[in-house]
């Protein structure tokens, strides 16, 4: 049954939604090379069994999120936040576990309004931990030469269970940072030491992305090279493409990354049985003009309008809904109503 959830979630999460002047008609081919490399099964499915699986009350779960630099979105974008949010939401009451928030400081600000308008506070991290009393928020060193010591003390400190990157830029193969476009941006540092240590400590990751540029994407880098319009060479005059070589365990494309992130929700709500782990169309405007408002922009024309990726933002509150109605119709006792009379029983 995960499986048939499983198949059309996906499908819902990987409509094309692209205005055609970007590089277009690309998360099909995206999604079924992830899907053929992943073994076959549909990814939210195998994701939110992998996270049920590992997790339990009281684990942490990193939850690494931000794209989008000054001077054009100084906060970062509108991708990236709320999928984010809608995944703390549904770690922290249906598995229990503690949602940790990890950003650059400049993404915080959109990361924190989000989450409380989601219902999620922030907290202070002993207070999170030791009494689950929301989610707590860690930002980066703005300093590369200070990532590795860092990511060394955050997994110390926390020993998450699960490490989910969401619409998180991550490195090429010579460790420079690009937008999807080819142009690499200026203020920002490579989080991916963070996956590698992670890594080797055997913590389960997912990644979860959109353009090639994102942290997970590392999984199918060969094939990006060549499908990319900037899969082999960029804009700038450093080698290397703008695909990100740093792989998760699990990796999700989605038409836009906040979708990928419901995906996930939606199929813990099914799992757990309970459809409310996937936030509902109010909450999510709730959640996407929060983030707008804290200066997590839309990133096609760097503007607060109620847009994420291109798409209206009346169209992610469509998905959610979609979705929580997905995971209710598949959670419900069978029943065929007043109507069409009882099911013919199978022969012996």
């Amino acid at each position: 049954m995960p499986d048939i959830i499983g198949e059309y979630v996906d499908r819902l999460i990987t409509v094309e939604m692209r205005n055609r002047g970007m590089n277009h008609n690309i998360i099909a081919p995206i999604y079924n090379e992830a899907r053929r490399e992943g073994g076959g099964r549909p990814i939210t499915a195998r994701a939110a069994e992998a996270l049920v699986d590992r997790v339990g009350e009281g684990d942490v779960v990193l939850i690494v999120t931000g794209a989008g630099y000054w001077p054009e979105v100084p906060h970062g974008e509108s991708d990236g936040p709320p999928g984010a949010v809608s995944l703390a939401r549904a770690l922290y009451w249906g598995l229990k576990a503690v949602p940790v928030y990890v950003s650059e400081v400049c993404h915080a600000p959109p990361i924190k309004a989000s989450s409380e308008a989601a219902g999620i506070m922030i907290r202070d991290y002993e207070l999170a931990t030791g009494r689950r009393m929301g989610a707590a928020q860690v930002t980066a060193p703005e300093e590369q030469g200070d990532i590795d010591q860092w990511a060394k003390d955050l997994l110390e400190r926390t020993q998450p269970k699960a490490i989910i990157a969401i619409e998180r830029l991550g490195p090429n193969e010579n460790g420079i940072v690009h937008y999807s476009t080819g142009v690499a941006p200026k203020n920002c540092v490579n989080l991916g030491p963070l996956f590698d240590q992670a890594a080797e400590r055997g913590v389960l990751s997912i990644g979860i992305g959109d353009n090639g540029n994102e942290i997970g994407f590392g999984r199918i880098h060969s094939f990006m090279q060549d499908f990319h319009p900037y899969g082999r060479e960029t804009q700038t005059d450093k080698p290397g493409g703008a695909i990100t070589v740093t792989a998760t365990d699990i990796f999700l494309p989605a038409s836009i990354s906040n979708w990928g992130a419901y995906g996930i929700s939606a199929m813990l709500g099914f799992l757990l049985k309970d459809k409310e782990l996937v936030q509902d169309p109010e909450t999510e405007k709730r959640i996407i003009r929060a983030c707008l408002d804290a200066g997590g922009w839309e990133m096609r024309y760097c503007t607060s309008r109620f847009i994420v990726d291109g798409a209206e933002g009346e169209s992610s509150m469509a998905i959610v809904q979609l979705l929580r109605d997905m995971v209710r119709l598949n959670i419900a006792p069978p029943d065929r109503g007043l109507s069409h009379g009882k099911m013919k029983e199978a022969a012996q």
